[in-house]
């Protein structure tokens, strides 16, 4: 995941694992990173080719097209084909845009 945490740092937001600890939140933008789950490929009842899930998710208080521009160009560098979808947070006054991709595991 070395790989993973260098795009975040080239995006030059704040970014956590799934969350920031309490009082160590930051302004948005921000960003946080999960892990969620796997689709390995397997056969005999082992693992030959590991798959993880990965979803990004980019926060900020207002709209900005140039942001998710930014993050659609460092994906799109490094080769990561990924899909984008979007939701209103009301109870945090957040919007987040969710990237979601699969990532081999080495």
């Amino acid at each position: 995941m070395d790989r993973l945490v260098g795009i975040l740092e080239e995006l030059g937001l704040p970014f956590a694992y799934d969350h920031f600890a309490e009082g160590e939140a930051s302004e948005p933008p921000f960003m946080c990173y999960l892990l969620p789950g796997s689709r390995n490929f397997a056969a005999d009842g082992q693992v030959y080719h590991k798959i993880n899930e990965v979803r990004l998710e980019n926060y900020t208080d207002r709209k900005d097209l140039g942001l998710e521009a930014r993050v659609d160009d460092v994906l799109d560098a490094h080769g990561i084909f990924y899909n984008k979808s979007e939701v209103w947070i009301e109870s945090e006054r957040l919007y987040e845009v969710l990237y979601s991709f699969e990532w081999e595991a080495l």
